[in-house]
């Protein structure tokens, strides 16, 4: 009796746990990304972050870590990155 109910228990906890962890061993097809939604979040990342390395980078110059020619400099470029990312995303392309 003691040894029908001991199998009994582990014929329940596995099939508990073969129910619980089927979806984990499903394989489905990776979803093909809709065209021009990754490349949209590309250049908003990319818009983002420049805008975000001006702001660092004043901030460094106002706190005299940055002299003004690297200040000028850094700003030069990461507005040509943020101004590359802004025409893309309005459709015309980068720059």
């Amino acid at each position: 009796m003691t040894l029908s109910i001991f199998v009994l228990g582990l014929a329940l906890v596995a099939t508990a746990s073969l129910l619980v962890a089927a979806p984990l061993f499903r394989w489905r097809p990776p979803e093909a990304p809709v065209h021009g939604v990754d490349e949209r979040e590309r250049w908003e990342r990319q818009k983002r972050q420049a805008l975000a390395a001006i702001k660092e980078a004043e901030l460094d110059h106002r706190m005299g870590k940055l002299s003004d020619d690297d200040l000028a400099a850094m700003r030069t470029r990461f507005e040509a990155q943020a101004l590359e990312a802004l025409a893309a995303l309005e459709g015309r392309g980068p720059a």
